[in-house]
């Protein structure tokens, strides 16, 4: 075990005593005085910031962006976009330093899995602006309210069920979907639980219980793409495949840590979250999209140079 996964793991143990330790002080006469609950959950902070200590040194002098292809298609938007800002999901843990969100824009077939009953619907369409004839349009994504409804089934979010797609030529190193997909969390009060309860009780239980189901993939040259937040029962490779870029991998869901059906995606240079540090990434024709900004990307766009290199020089 190296010294970053043994430090990640103390961790974890910190804050569970801490808060094993609030429990008990609860009762009368506790064995130990109050200011000693406090302990574990400083020595916790303190880990926390010296397990982001070379994510900040390696923002000091970057590496270059990794170029891969876009994972998916369809019209999306950004959200927690290191365009605007690094960290961009505000901490260096689990190689986050670079990563980014992405949810669905309605009638553009980004992908939708179908309500349940009813019959399976297309995900994606060819020009994603001009929705052709006869194309069903999905429903707009739900936003966010102060106070009801607290929660919303997965199936209202154009973004759940969209196929997820390998960036470039790689390797399964791992693969989950065992994790259900929870109700949304885009109200105020659900917003709230979440910050609160359930975001505290997923980090002590671990990385895997914050991402959710996921996939990371070895790109070669020490880089690695993690999606997270896979649907339940989604994967369609396995751990130690090969895969092509282009290569459906998985679906859009809202497993772990998450607010909606959303797709999370970075690159790192593990394949353990716990010692991951992150890489700046760009997407091939679309760059890094900013927080807010709506972009395309075609069906066609994927794989189609790569195709044409590989066949040149299967010739």
């Amino acid at each position: 075990m190296s010294v970053r996964k043994a430090v990640m793991v103390l961790y974890r143990v910190c804050w569970i005593a801490f808060f094993v330790m609030v429990v008990i002080s609860l009762f009368p006469r506790p064995p130990f005085p109050y200011w000693l609950t406090w302990v574990p959950a400083a020595a916790a902070v303190a880990l926390g910031l010296a397990t982001g200590r070379r994510g900040r040194a390696a923002m000091v002098d970057p590496p270059p962006a990794v170029e891969v292809e876009p994972p998916v298609t369809g019209r999306w938007k950004a959200l927690n976009s290191p365009a605007d800002k690094v960290p961009s999901h505000g901490v260096h843990a689990y190689g986050q330093t670079y990563a980014i969100d992405i949810v669905a824009e309605p009638g553009t077939g980004a992908g939708m899995g179908p309500e349940p009953g009813a019959a399976p619907e297309p995900v994606a369409v060819p020009e994603p602006l001009a929705v052709p004839e006869g194309e069903p349009v999905l429903p707009s994504r739900p936003e966010f309210r102060a106070l009801w409804p607290i929660a919303r089934r997965n199936h209202h979010f154009p973004a759940f069920g969209a196929p997820l797609l390998a960036v470039a030529d790689g390797t399964v190193v791992h693969a989950s979907h065992d994790s259900r997909d929870h109700l949304s969390r885009n109200s105020f009060p659900a917003l709230v639980y979440l910050m609160l309860i359930e975001a505290s009780v997923r980090d002590m239980r671990g990385a895997g219980a914050v991402v959710g189901n996921h996939i990371v993939l070895d790109l070669g040259d020490g880089t690695y793409a993690m999606y997270a937040h896979l649907r339940h029962g989604s994967l369609r490779v396995r751990a130690g495949e090969k895969v092509r870029a282009g290569q459906q991998l998985a679906e859009c869901g809202n497993s772990g840590n998450s607010t909606e059906p959303h797709v999370h995606f970075q690159l790192m240079d593990d394949p353990d979250l716990d010692v991951a540090v992150g890489i700046p990434f760009t997407w091939r024709g679309t760059g890094v999209p900013g927080n807010g900004e709506i972009f395309t990307v075609g069906a066609a766009v994927h794989g189609s140079p790569a195709e044409e290199s590989r066949g040149a020089q299967a010739s």
